[in-house]
């Protein structure tokens, strides 16, 4: 049987010592994760390994041994490494030894009990593969099948060999605190081995960091306690919370900085990457806030854009009214019902009139209200363009009301057609039942029937048309707005930490695909994690031992990271965006039947 070893790049130029790591029986493999070097007292080294196992819920054990052949030769530690197994014992039983100029390697696995088959040899053939221990440690597997039971410490055998490797080194990060510079009795070499990764000043901001967040975090709970209050749930101001993009942007905001600032520690990866993606993201849109906010309030920016404002409603206005005039003559030479036509028109003309006063009653204040807008541009980006979305649909909210009436009008008359084109049919709707029934008319009503769908057929061109110019504007204006919605979505829910680290360090989202060894059975390759070249092993001519040397023209094999598409998909953050509520299907069909469609909204708003 081929069995494979794990063993850390940074344990290659190590001194003698024993093997201290996990075995995995499911996969028939050994995951090194230490080197324990002499001297060191039996009884300490298995203290160690119980505390580590209770900390880590990792099996932990000694494995075998090494013997790094640079001073002395092989046979001067050969008995003392063969005794070691009765102090130590572990089936099977690991031998690494790097000979001398670290060209040859030799590997074997030996088991003291008698082999169960008649004939089985006592010693298996290793398969060596090298990694790089800081990178997996560092790094976040993503696997498409359930990862590993993190209590009861074992690992199925669908998720492979490679999820074993990343599962037990991350969740032995205990065993990586000491080093051998220690003063302690049991000496480790390991990714540490060369300094532990930290500062005084990094140490320093993290203490102070806890005092911090925990004023912050009250101050927040404050702000929300105050959000909740009764008088914010009473009728127009929770209709305006629900309907104002402003509000809900300024709520995820406000659960973005409660998740910022908690003392909570994250129980997971998947929780500690979505904190840092969400402060990536909310240093961003403040960044870009105050780019905004230092370029309207920068050469009286703000003033020009008043000045143009109300010029620019007031021809907007006067092309409406141009469009009603058109529509109230032969449009594109179309025969319109007289009397209708010029109801219609006069009653929007009407409401042009009105907006364009209000318009102009607004006019001396419109430089005050864009000043004070600007300032909200400190609380970021998306806070500014939810405020310009509002603002686009309260400048818009006479062209709104038109699409309404004329989508009334129309739904009226479209439900009125089909009732009756039932009722020639020998048709009515069952409400109760909400079905089609049969059902039989008198003359009187067959009469009447006929009347009133005559009429409403020669009225029907008329209030189309006027509800087709409507809609078409209502969608251009929810098209901006859905530009708007899907901009502030972006930078809400982006995963910019994730992306970066994809970027600059892509060993740490490892992909989930599978690495498998050559059919020869051997050390066919090396997990070359570090850079390593690939193995080339040969029988040896001691029973079994694998012999083997370093080849030059052997290939590369480094962690696959995550996709960019596939980060995106994994990390992307929870956003109070408005999405399409409806299909393009059921969309045409609406705007067909005369209903009213609000394609995009925010989801907390309640389905109508």
């Amino acid at each position: 049987m081929v069995l494979k070893a794990f063993f850390p790049t940074c344990c290659v130029s190590t001194d003698s010592g024993l093997l201290v790591g996990r075995w995995v029986p499911e996969q028939s493999s050994a995951v090194v994760l230490a080197v324990l070097h002499f001297p060191f007292i039996p009884i300490q080294v298995k203290q160690l390994l119980a505390q580590v196992r209770q900390a880590s819920q990792v099996g932990v054990a000694v494995l075998g041994t090494w013997c790094h052949c640079r001073q002395e030769p092989e046979e001067s530690l050969g008995r003392f490494l063969e005794s070691l197994g009765a102090v130590f014992p572990h089936e099977p039983w690991l031998r690494l030894c790097r000979e001398r100029g670290g060209t040859f390697w030799s590997c074997e696995a030996t088991h003291r009990q008698a082999p169960t088959a008649p004939g089985a040899p006592g010693e298996d053939q290793v398969m060596l593969i090298f990694y790089d221990q800081r990178q997996v440690l560092l790094s976040q597997l993503h696997l498409p099948t359930v990862l590993p039971d993190r209590q009861a410490g074992a690992t199925t055998a669908s998720t492979g060999g490679l999820a074993a490797v990343f599962d037990t080194v991350a969740r032995s990060e205990v065993l990586f605190r000491s080093d051998r510079f220690d003063e302690g009795p049991v000496r480790l070499s390991h990714w540490q081995s060369e300094g532990v990764e930290a500062s005084i000043l990094a140490e320093l901001a993290r203490r102070a960091s806890g005092p911090i967040c925990l004023l912050l975090a009250s101050l927040l709970s404050l702000v929300s306690a105050v959000s909740a209050c009764r008088v914010f749930k009473l009728w127009p101001l929770s209709f305006l919370g629900s309907k104002l993009s402003t509000c809900e942007q300024l709520r995820h905001r406000l659960e973005h900085l409660t998740l910022i600032f908690s003392t909570r520690k994250a129980e997971n990866p998947a929780q500690l990457m979505r904190k840092a993606n969400t402060v990536a993201s909310v240093l961003l849109d403040v960044a870009l806030g105050l780019m905004l906010l230092s370029w309207l309030h920068g050469r009286s920016r703000i003033g020009h854009l008043a000045d143009a404002l109300v010029p620019v409603a007031d021809h907007v206005a006067e092309e409406l009214q141009h469009l009603l005039q058109w529509l109230m003559g032969a449009p594109a030479g179309l025969k319109m019902n007289r009397a209708l036509d010029q109801v219609l028109g006069r009653f929007f003309l009407y409401h042009i009139h009105l907006w364009i006063s209000y318009i102009h009653l607004m006019s001396p204040f419109v430089e005050h209200i864009l000043w004070h807008v600007g300032l909200s541009a400190c609380l970021g980006l998306t806070v500014a363009l939810s405020l310009l979305s509002d603002i686009i649909a309260l400048l818009t909210f006479h062209i709104y009301c038109f699409y309404v009436y004329g989508a009334r009008l129309y739904c009226l008359k479209i439900h009125g057609l089909s009732s009756l084109w039932r009722l020639f049919r020998g048709k009515k709707w069952n409400v109760l039942r909400q079905r089609v029934d049969s059902c039989s008319y008198d003359l009187d009503q067959l009469f009447i029937g006929t009347l009133l769908f005559t009429i409403l057929l020669f009225l029907l061109p008329t209030t189309a048309l006027y509800y087709l110019v409507f809609t078409l504007l209502r969608l251009l204006v929810v098209a901006v707005q859905g530009l708007i919605h899907l901009l502030v979505d972006l930078i809400n829910s982006l995963p910019l930490y994730s992306l970066g680290l994809r970027l600059c360090r892509p060993y740490r989202l490892a992909g989930s695909e599978p690495w498998r060894p050559e059919a020869t059975g051997l050390c066919s390759s090396a997990l070359g994690f570090s850079g390593l070249g690939s193995l080339n092993c040969r029988p040896g001519a001691k029973r079994g031992k694998v012999r083997g040397t370093r080849s030059q023209q052997g290939g590369h094999h480094p962690i696959n990271p995550l996709p960019y598409s596939r980060v995106v998909h994994t990390y992307r953050l929870p956003s109070c965006g408005c999405h399409p509520k409806h299909s393009w299907g059921a969309l045409c069909r609406k705007l067909f039947l005369g209903e009213l469609i609000y394609p995009w909204r925010q989801r907390g708003d309640k389905q109508d």
